[in-house]
């Protein structure tokens, strides 16, 4: 993994549950080429972690602030979190 990597995490606020937005995050990622992974929390949010280029990473952001068609996204929290994990690929969490 080149160093120019980023590692970051996201907390997506708003209608995001049961709108499909994690697989569609999923799938998002996976076309820009990031890994991590994504997953609904209890209090109502979408949380994911993802690595990959900046670039690529300030799309998903991009995109998150959006979220498939059905989501309603009222914010976005991004936190660079520095250290790699090295994920394999990216995930949907429970």
């Amino acid at each position: 993994m080149s160093s120019n990597y980023k590692h970051v995490s996201m907390r997506v606020f708003g209608k995001v549950q049961g709108v499909f937005f994690r697989a569609s995050t999923q799938e998002k990622a996976e076309a820009l080429g990031l890994t991590g992974f994504v997953q609904n929390e209890p209090d109502g949010t979408v949380y994911l972690e993802a690595e990959g280029n900046p670039e690529t990473i300030k799309q998903l952001e991009d995109w998150a602030h959006q979220g498939p068609s059905r989501a309603k996204v009222e914010k976005v929290e991004v936190k660079e979190l520095g250290e790699l994990e090295g994920f394999e690929k990216f995930e949907q969490r429970r």
